[in-house]
């Protein structure tokens, strides 16, 4: 070998030591990659180059020399693969930026990127020995990029780590702060304040939906402008979160108002919520993480809107409960609390509400020593008000029993009272009448009620005469009143439609022919056998549905 090429051999095999040395010294990608076009370029002689490296499958241009920057701005997407270097917009862009020479930058059969050379000062063409020694650098430079990557990957995702754990530290922090206020409105401020700091915006609004309300809270964008534009789509239905490009898509009016994200606040993937954001001060893109950050921030504190109605609701309905439970033990006392005992007659009661307070009503007031008025009515309605009417309706008869009027006048009378004093179409089915306990008479009027069965040797008399029911009217007719003469054995059942009109889970109705048929059965037993015997034979019908209505019985058996 002569002594020229011995000499360029030693020299080349010393640069490429050098070189090995240098680029190994550091992980610095842009380092390795400076170093790496700097030695190209000087061994030879080169004007221009250009290393672009295979990220995410993609080549992307890292570093570059000589060439302007609008023109690298034109370096076309393609693929990172074995054929990237034959592809045909790729050599179109070396022609026109004349590059001469390109040789892939590879690893474990792996293409980790390209190096292109221009032309060189002295306007040769690239020898086959350059060629080699370009691929010589490149091998050695190979390990070496490829370390750099994947420690630019590692410092990627541990940021994105620290990001993550710094978050979650936040929402965990947010969380506790969330719990710690009795107030929405505390709330919605920290809210606000915690995305404020986070992503530095000047536009925002919060929402909130109350079925088809919207209320929007704190807003720093125009809100009549904004509750026009919100009106005008399915907000509801605003199910994932939208980020700007999606914003700009689907709503363009928003976007046109400054609008970049648009993140729904869900419980139980419904919409109870939006939280929108307009661009950030430092023009920063909100990214995925972001996005999920906001919607995490979101959901927890939506949650926490939503446990503290529904903890106001649950106290409310507490409070609701212990006043329907005091109105339950005031109506009950307006009932009779003892059936006083007579000659002649057994009397038996029973009053059970389909909710806690109700609207049947009876009651046996004593006249005298011989003489008491036995009554039962149905008010219309269930609950509360159907209470506050039967309330009304016990005072009336309590006082009317006290006047001595004839029983049919008296009935006018009450129906009078009744009528002025309600309203919204309530109304009042009331039968009543006074018992004698030495003549074995019973005088009554029926005002509308369910017709009192009287049961005597073997067949059924409906006591039907009376008059219209109460509340519905000034008394125009007057009403009648029929006495009638009691003999040994008879029974008289007086009830409300809570009975008859009992329902099973077939929504079939306990009808009065079954009453009937189980009164003509069961007539010979006591009042209070009777009386149980019905109720047992209603629940044992209803078995498995609930009670629709209040139902309130009472018979009367003579002696």
């Amino acid at each position: 070998m002569p002594d020229n090429d011995n000499l360029k051999v030693k020299r080349n095999l010393t640069s490429l030591v050098e070189f090995s040395r240098v680029i190994n010294s550091s992980l610095d990608l842009n380092f390795i990659l400076n170093n790496v076009l700097l030695t190209c370029l000087g061994k030879f002689l080169a004007t221009r180059g250009i290393i672009a490296l295979n990220i995410n499958g993609k080549l992307k241009i890292k570093s570059y020399k000589g060439i302007p920057e609008d023109n690298i701005l034109l370096f076309p997407d393609i693929d990172a693969n074995e054929d990237c270097i034959s592809d045909d917009e790729l050599n179109k862009f070396f022609k026109d930026n004349n590059i001469l020479a390109t040789e892939k930058i590879s690893s474990s059969n792996e293409c980790v990127g390209i190096v292109s050379l221009g032309e060189k000062l002295n306007k040769q063409d690239y020898s086959k020995d350059d060629l080699d020694f370009l691929k010589t650098i490149l091998n050695i430079a190979a390990s070496a990029i490829q370390n750099s990557l994947i420690v630019e990957e590692l410092k990627r995702v541990n940021r994105e780590l620290d990001s993550r754990i710094q978050r979650l530290s936040s929402l965990f922090e947010l969380s506790k702060e969330f719990g710690l206020f009795s107030e929405t409105t505390k709330v919605t401020r920290l809210l606000i304040f915690a995305l404020i700091g986070q992503f530095v915006v000047q536009k925002y609004a919060l929402l909130r939906f109350e079925g088809n309300d919207i209320e929007v809270i704190e807003p720093k964008i125009p809100i009549e402008e904004l509750l026009s534009n919100l009106r005008k789509i399915d907000y509801h239905k605003i199910e994932t979160s939208l980020n700007k490009v999606q914003v700009a898509l689907l709503f363009p009016s928003l976007f046109d108002m400054g609008i970049e994200v648009i993140v729904p606040m869900q419980i139980q993937g419904k919409t109870k919520g939006l939280i929108i954001l307009g661009k950030r001060i430092n023009s920063a893109d909100y990214t995925d993480a972001d996005i999920e950050f906001i919607f995490s921030v979101g959901s927890l504190a939506i949650i926490s809107m939503e446990n503290r109605r529904l903890f106001r609701e649950a106290l409310e309905k507490h409070k609701l409960e212990e006043e329907l439970d005091l109105a339950r033990e005031i109506q009950r006392n307006l009932l009779p609390q003892r059936i006083p005992d007579y000659k002649n007659f057994e009397i038996a009661a029973v009053n059970v509400s389909s909710k806690q307070v109700g609207g049947d009503y009876y009651d046996i007031i004593e006249l005298d020593k011989d003489d008491c008025v036995v009554a039962i009515a149905d008010v219309s309605g269930k609950g509360v008000p159907a209470s506050l009417l039967m309330a009304n309706m016990q005072a009336f008869l309590q006082v009317i029993c006290r006047q001595n009027v004839p029983l049919d006048q008296a009935t006018g009378l009450i129906n009078d009272l009744i009528s002025k004093n309600t309203a919204d179409g309530k109304f009042i089915t009331f039968f009543w009448g006074v018992l004698n306990d030495i003549e074995k008479t019973f005088e009554y009027v029926n005002a509308g009620h369910n017709p009192p069965l009287l049961i005597r040797d073997g067949k059924i008399i409906k006591l039907e005469i009376g008059g219209m029911i109460l509340g519905v009217m000034k008394t125009l007719l007057p009403y009648r009143s029929q006495k009638i003469q009691l003999i040994k054995d008879d029974v008289l059942i007086m009830f409300t439609d809570g009975i008859t009109e009992a329902m099973n889970k077939k929504g079939e109705e306990y009808s009065d022919k079954s009453l009937e048929k189980l009164s003509l059965e069961i007539s010979e037993e006591t009042s209070e056998n009777i009386l149980n015997k019905i109720q047992y034979d209603v629940q044992k019908f209803t078995d498995g549905a609930n009670q629709s209505d209040d139902i309130t019985i009472v018979v009367i058996k003579v002696k």
